[in-house]
């Protein structure tokens, strides 16, 4: 066997596959001696057959067969030993010529090389890193809350402003027939505040879903119908009032604060606050480092310059899905895929610089952490080494929870790496301002 590459330039290579008679013959024998001794053909006993008719009925099948993997095998080993970083998979040339009854082959691949580049993090222009903080306005909006979540409900008989209406919406036609509580505030127009105003528990009311809330989303809330029918929903709801109350805040005393965060951890409405807008920061972080992630992805694929062998891809693309595709479809598929590609190579480079490797001690300590925040959620705030350990290992006898953490780590570690070598410059805003900012 002789295998030859011919670099047609720095991205495209043609390698060239001969195979002898002698590199297959011995094994295609073997294997039509086996046939010989097992085949059923009527007329003769089992392991009668004359060769050559096996060789008539089977040769051919196993000829190919064993080339094919003959083939396969000695192409991998060879673009490994050359340490040849290929784009896709190679793609073979046109066989329709081939002549099976020959005692040598040719095989041609065309290869798709992946580029050479440098990777610079620092960069000339800046990208903002944001960190988010809770003003006032939004820690006293939060101690609110908690005051109302906290509080008692005093039943009246009269809606007025700041009160919680518990009622039923219907509308047979629309399907809709949801029970829900429902505070003034959500209401938009005077028209359907002015209905609501002065209401009775047993009053029914008719409403128009279209302009009923400020957000269009709280259809889906109030009403339970499907995101997509949310938007432009205009029919006539009927709502029933079956409860109207006022709730009365909580004190903010120290039963509160127990209530809250455990015996004698928050004692004053001071420290209150302190805990609310350090809790409020720290779940901000993750919108930040996300946004970080993006634009440093964006600003790595702008500003990383490189060619691909773009005909090649869309001529592999054409192969690789379940489906084939034409040119025209492979053609879109790569021009919507190129960015992903791009930022695929120029992470590697980075994960091989930077060597940030992935160990299986990596992955189980990353889940623990993980797992531990989510029984947190749920009010299981110390559970036991040996709880945490059967969880975890339970977790990771899921290959694609494996792949999934995996991914989710090496982000976090290329994220500390952004944060240490990239040019960065702090910009400090409160969560509102952020919201403006970065989605408009």
């Amino acid at each position: 066997m002789n295998i030859t590459r011919e670099n047609i330039d720095n991205l495209n290579a043609i390698v060239k596959v001969d195979i002898a008679k002698e590199d297959y013959s011995e094994k295609v024998d073997r294997i039509l001696t086996d046939y010989r001794r097992t085949a059923n053909i009527p007329g003769f006993r089992k392991g009668h057959v004359p060769m050559g008719m096996v060789k008539k009925q089977y040769g051919k099948a196993v000829l190919i067969d064993e080339v094919n993997k003959l083939l396969q095998d000695a192409l991998g080993k060879y673009l490994v030993e050359e340490k040849l970083d290929v784009l896709g998979n190679p793609l073979p040339k046109s066989q329709e010529n081939l002549d099976w009854e020959a005692d040598n082959f040719t095989f041609e691949f065309e290869l798709g090389l992946a580029p050479e580049f440098e990777v610079n993090l620092n960069g000339k222009k800046p990208i903002i890193h944001y960190k988010i903080l809770a003003d006032k306005k939004m820690v006293d909006n939060q101690v609110e809350h908690l005051q109302k979540q906290f509080g008692t409900l005093i039943a009246k008989d009269i809606v007025e402003d700041d009160d919680e209406i518990t009622g039923l919406f219907k509308n047979e036609e629309a399907g809709i027939e949801n029970s829900t509580t429902l505070t003034l505030d959500k209401i938009k127009g005077k028209a359907n505040l002015k209905k609501l105003l002065g209401a009775k528990p047993g009053n029914v009311i008719n409403l128009k879903t279209k302009g009923l809330f400020n957000d269009d989303h709280d259809l889906t809330h109030f009403l339970k119908v499907a995101h997509d029918d949310a938007h432009g929903l205009d029919v006539e709801v009927e709502f029933t009032i079956n409860e109207v109350n006022k709730r009365q805040l909580a004190d903010l005393d120290q039963e509160l604060f127990d209530k809250l965060y455990g015996p004698g951890v928050i004692n004053s409405v001071t420290e209150l606050k302190e805990r609310i807008k350090e809790d409020a920061e720290k779940q901000f972080v993750q919108q930040s480092d996300q946004k970080l992630l993006n634009d440093v992805t964006e600003s790595l694929v702008e500003n990383t310059k490189f060619d691909l062998p773009a005909g090649f891809l869309q001529k592999w693309i054409q192969t690789a899905g379940e489906e084939a595709m034409d040119e025209n479809q492979a053609k879109d598929e790569y021009e919507k895929s190129e960015k992903g590609m791009r930022y695929q190579l120029i992470e590697g480079k980075l994960i091989e610089a930077h060597d940030l490797q992935i160990k299986y001690e990596d992955i189980k300590a990353f889940a623990t952490e993980m797992i531990k925040g989510q029984m947190a959620q749920f009010g299981q705030m110390n559970p036991t080494e040996e709880e945490l350990e059967e969880i975890t290992n339970r977790v990771l006898s899921n290959q694609d929870e494996i792949k999934r953490i995996s991914e989710q780590l090496m982000s976090q570690k290329l994220l500390n790496l952004y944060k240490e070598k990239a040019n960065l410059k702090l910009k400090e805003l409160t969560y509102e301002k952020f919201v403006k900012e970065v989605y408009g």
